[in-house]
């Protein structure tokens, strides 16, 4: 499941909103589809999460790609992306706390 948390300028929580569900290896994200909410919200910030099904939280190539774009999309338009949390069986990884975004 990839979920999204929408934030305003005080980083306030606006919605926790389901973006998509998936396999066991793969969730659809497409990144003008989560800034288009962001911004249908007026959310100044978001916060990306997902799961792994196999129960290890390392951020995936894909992973780490794909928020990216979101940001370098986002970026432009006065949204930031906070972080990018993947939770696992055996606890969860933060992209922004291994200085990968």
């Amino acid at each position: 499941i990839f979920r999204i948390l929408f934030l305003d300028k005080k980083n306030g929580l606006i919605a926790d909103e389901v973006q998509g569900s998936g396999t066991v290896d793969h969730t659809p994200v497409y990144p003008r589809e989560v800034v288009r909410r962001a911004l249908e919200l007026s959310a100044t910030a978001i916060v990306l999460i997902h799961n792994h099904p196999s129960g290890d939280p390392s951020p995936s190539t894909q992973d780490v790609k794909m928020t990216q774009e979101i940001i370098a999309i986002a970026k432009p338009l006065n949204v930031a992306v906070h972080d990018h949390i993947i939770v696992g069986r055996d606890g969860h990884a933060s992209l922004k706390g291994l200085r990968l975004i």
